[in-house]
């Protein structure tokens, strides 16, 4: 089984953002992989260790995105690919999914391994889209994978009403949520290994294709401007005995929050 898993470089959100006229303040913002995608690659090296499964990725992005290969090799997977593009700086989800149903023409995987979305958009779509664009079947939100035999796997999902399991004729494309595993932390032997190991570095030329072709002309979303959320107003604090206080809420209920 040869298994495509994406990776993408985002914001690390857990770091304060400040935006001024419509836009991201870039000094001091640190980039990191996406939290499912993380999910992502850790069920690809278990399918490798488990089934024997061959594991690519591949990242769509700046040259830092190398980093984040090195560190994805760091955690067992076997092959990068880094399709690096300017002409890809403001492409959107189906942009994406053109560039990567690319990259699966040419390597002819089994399965495609995506995170459910990505934290900067959590727009969701990349990886259905791409099965869309293959004309593969796409199971999303899964949280168990297992290989039947040669040709089919079992899912299970997370659906409205509780767990669903599918099962799936290969080629296919699943994209995970963060409850199917919990990534593990590269050791030294494996971080030291990935320095010395080779990524394929492509563009859209080599991949046989340009930006019109995969959609850069009309593009079906776009980034119009970016607004910080608006601040808590700080609360009241009451003083007093029980009714005086209860007096004061009452009034501002009553006067101020038109609730009573």
């Amino acid at each position: 089984m040869k298994i495509l898993t994406t990776v993408k470089k985002v914001v690390d959100v857990e770091l304060n953002m400040h935006v001024e006229d419509g836009a991201i303040v870039e000094d001091g913002l640190q980039y990191v992989i996406n939290a499912w995608d993380e999910n992502a690659v850790e069920a690809s090296v278990q399918l490798k260790e488990n089934n024997g499964a061959e594991t690519t990725l591949v990242s769509v992005g700046g040259g830092d995105n190398t980093d984040m290969i090195r560190k994805c090799y760091a955690m067992g997977i076997e092959n990068g690919i880094h399709i690096e593009d300017p002409a890809l700086d403001k492409a959107d989800s189906s942009v994406f999914a053109k560039v990567l149903q690319k990259v699966y023409e040419k390597g002819d995987y089994d399965l495609v391994i995506t995170g459910k979305q990505a934290q900067d958009t959590d727009s969701g779509q990349t990886g259905i889209m791409l099965a869309e664009y293959l004309g593969v079947p796409c199971v999303s939100n899964v949280i168990i994978i297992e290989v039947t035999d040669e040709q089919h796997i079992k899912v299970s999902r997370l659906g409205d009403a509780g767990t669903e399991i599918v099962e799936l004729e290969l080629p296919a494309v699943v994209t995970v949520t963060d409850s199917i595993n919990e990534p593990r932390l590269p050791q030294m032997r494996g971080i030291m290994m990935a320095k010395k190991k080779k990524i394929q570095a492509m563009d859209l030329a080599a991949l046989g294709t340009s930006y019109n072709e995969v959609g850069g002309a009309g593009l079906k979303s776009e980034v119009v401007e970016f607004m910080a959320s608006e601040t808590r107003k700080a609360g009241q604090k009451f003083e007093g005995d029980a009714a005086e206080i209860t007096a004061q809420v009452v009034n501002l209920l009553a006067n101020e929050a038109k609730v009573l």
